[in-house]
């Protein structure tokens, strides 16, 4: 027998939240097979059988919360079921625990074992803190709590289990059709309706979504946040990828897109304003001397910004290669921590989806981030007389202003533009 424990989710992260079980109570399972997928701050990871064996216990559900070196379920031996379907509740319900708008298959409670002789003098020593809490907050004695654990620990799905089997009293007089609902307490100011036919739905946010609120929230109350912009004439870019893109595919294999361009012009403006490529630590200035360029990437959980290490040591070339293979784990939900962390600066690109102008949040601790925009045919007059239709971008530059003064970032705007509207002037920042 063994237990099946969160294990170590890397540097500044102690905990997760269980995302979905791939197995349920009874699967006979392999050593390295994968148990449960589990949702931390930046990525998603498994946890994979240690030994083989048979799932004997489930002792924390999806949608719970749970710290590093955890026991979240057990191995024991035996023979089992290989992906046998769990009998469906009585009354047809999903279990309680499965967290709301997770993708885990739903699956009735198991039976409960009845607890062995003598087990209820120490039954609140070995509940879970979750089952200790949960137990007071529905009024249950942790003694009457019968555990699945072959051990005898009490996890949160045994005191839910518990109360649902408890029948709900009611007057003896009173026959069943009698029973009304209560009613639905009035919504608070501001709420969404929930009577009269109209339906709401509430979802749970997951870890990701809530740490991108809690980190944007962040950005915007500790740095003195401004956005400058600026617009780039995309013309000798889209000229120079029309003239050199099927070459460029055929040679290196990967498409020439706008993205090694933006990289970069960033790095060429970078060395020439280094205080964009900086942070704050107290009281002094971390001035990095590398260039890690975050690409944020929209991916089905949230955004994630992976970084390209060493960007100005990379040809066009590599650039793409390197973002193509890091956009592509972000959507398949493959990142390791490693390609989340660190980074000195962010690009992201809201035209792909439209937007014509938008002032980017800062990736604290970074002091600056480019935000790309829609290429947009638009008049450009050349002189007093003559006016012509130009490829334009608009872009935009978020810093902190408490190292950054506008002076320095306006001027870092104008020489990411420079760079761009002449492009063979990037070979030489490379």
């Amino acid at each position: 027998m063994s237990e099946i424990k969160v294990p170590d989710l890397g540097e500044s992260i102690s905990e997760g939240t269980i995302y979905k079980w791939l197995v349920k109570e009874g699967d006979t399972v392999g050593q390295g097979d994968v148990l449960a997928e589990l949702e931390t701050d930046k990525v998603n990871l498994e946890i994979s059988a240690e030994e083989d064996g048979v799932i004997s216990s489930i002792l924390r559900q999806a949608g719970e919360n749970v710290a590093v070196g955890e026991a979240i379920g057990i191995i024991g031996s035996g023979a089992g079921t290989a992906g046998a379907a769990a009998p469906q509740a009585a009354d047809g319900g999903k279990p309680e625990a499965a967290a709301v708008g997770s993708d885990a298959p739903a699956a009735a409670a198991p039976v409960v074992p009845a607890a062995p002789e003598g087990a209820a003098a120490g039954t609140a020593a070995l509940a879970s803190p979750g089952a200790r809490k949960l137990a007071r907050e529905r009024g249950i004695d942790l003694g009457e709590v019968s555990a699945r654990d072959p051990i005898g620990r009490i996890a949160a799905a045994d005191v839910k289990d518990h109360g649902a089997a408890r029948p709900e009293a009611a007057a003896p007089s009173a026959p069943p059709a009698a029973v009304r609902p209560a009613p639905a307490k009035p919504a608070a100011a501001g709420s969404a309706p929930q009577e009269d036919g109209k339906a709401v739905e509430r979802k749970r946010m997951s870890r990701r979504r809530l740490t991108i609120a809690s980190r944007l929230v962040e950005a915007q109350q500790t740095a003195a946040m401004l956005t400058t912009f600026n617009e780039v004439d995309m013309t000798a870019i889209l000229d120079l990828r029309k003239r050199r893109k099927d070459a460029f595919k055929e040679k290196h294999d990967v498409g020439l897109g706008f993205m090694s361009f933006f990289t970069k012009a960033v790095i060429g403006a970078l060395k020439a304003y280094p205080l964009l490529n900086a942070e704050i630590d107290g009281e002094d200035l971390l001035i990095k001397k590398y260039y890690d360029i975050g690409i944020a990437v929209s991916a089905k959980e949230g955004l994630v910004v992976p970084v390209v290490r060493d960007a100005d040591r990379l040809s066009f070339p590599e650039i793409e290669r390197q973002i193509g293979e890091l956009a592509s784990k972000a959507r398949a939900n493959t990142l390791s921590l490693p390609e989340l962390q660190g980074g000195t600066f962010t690009i992201t690109n809201g035209g792909v989806f439209g937007s014509l102008m938008s002032t980017p949040i800062l990736n604290t601790p970074q002091v600056g981030i480019l935000g790309m925009h829609k290429i947009q045919l638009r008049p450009i007059a050349l002189d007093e007389e003559r006016t012509v239709n130009r490829p334009m971008m608009y872009i935009a530059l978020s810093y902190d202003h408490r190292i950054v003064d506008g002076s320095e970032a306006v001027s870092f705007l104008v020489k990411v533009k420079e760079l761009l509207e002449d492009p063979e002037a990037l070979l030489l920042e490379g």
